[in-house]
C-alpha cells in the first residue's frame, strides 16, 4: 500500500502540467468540482500534504492544519470571486506543493501558529483560483459543494496515509513522500 502511494506520487512528478487552475473558466457543476481537486495535480499534491504534514506534526495539528486549510482558502475563494487582483497565483500554488512536500521531507515542526500561518498563506492561492473559476461553472453552488467535499477527502487521505507510513517506517517514508512532493512542486515552478 505504502509503495502504491510513493510511487503515485513519483509518476506525478512527470505529468504534463499544472492545468488544474486554468482562469478559464469551469463548465459543470457538482461533478466537476468533485473532479477537479483529484486530476488538478498541483491541488491534489498540495492536499495530501497537508493532512501528511498534520499527521507528521501531531497533538491538534493532526486536524487543525487540514480544517484551517479550507477555512482560509474560502476566504481566498471570496477573493476570486470578487475579482479582486491577487499576482502570481499560479506561482503561489506551485509554491505551496513544493514548500509543503520540504517541510515533510525535512520533518519540520515550527511552533503551532507558524504552521498555520504557511497553510493559510498558501490556502489564500488556492482559494483564489478556484474563486475565480466558481463564477463561471455553470453551477457555482453544487460546483463548489463538490469541490469543498473532494478536498476534505483529499485531506483526510493525506492525514490517514501520514499516521500509516509515520508508524511503519518511524517517518522516514512520510520524508521520502514529502520529498517526491516537493520535487513535482519545483516541476510545477519551472513548467
Amino acid at each position: 500500500m505504502v509503495l502504491r502511494v510513493l510511487t503515485a506520487v513519483l509518476v506525478l512528478c512527470f505529468v504534463t502540467s499544472a492545468s488544474a487552475h486554468t482562469m478559464q473558466g469551469l463548465n459543470g457543476g457538482f461533478a466537476s468540482g468533485l473532479e477537479h481537486p483529484l486530476f488538478g495535480f498541483d491541488h491534489l499534491l498540495a492536499m495530501l500534504a497537508v493532512g501528511v504534514w498534520g499527521a507528521q506534526m501531531g497533538g491538534r495539528l493532526i486536524w487543525a492544519l487540514p480544517v484551517a486549510f479550507p477555512l482560509v482558502m474560502a476566504f481566498g475563494s471570496l477573493l476570486g470571486i470578487a475579482g479582486l487582483p491577487l499576482s502570481h497565483v499560479e506561482l503561489g500554488i506551485a509554491l505551496s506543493v513544493m514548500a509543503l512536500g520540504l517541510v515533510i521531507a525535512l520533518a519540520l515542526r515550527p511552533p503551532a501558529f507558524v504552521a498555520l500561518l504557511v497553510i493559510a498563506v498558501f490556502a489564500i492561492f488556492h482559494g483564489y483560483a478556484h474563486g475565480f473559476e466558481l463564477p463561471r461553472a455553470a453551477d457555482p453552488s453544487a460546483y463548489a459543494v463538490g469541490f469543498v467535499f473532494a478536498t476534505g477527502l483529499i485531506h483526510i487521505a493525506g492525514v490517514g496515509i501520514g499516521l500509516t507510513i509515520g508508524k511503519i517506517s518511524e517517518g522516514r517514508m512520510a520524508k521520502g513522500m514529502g520529498g517526491l512532493i516537493a520535487v513535482a512542486g519545483l516541476y510545477f515552478l519551472i513548467t
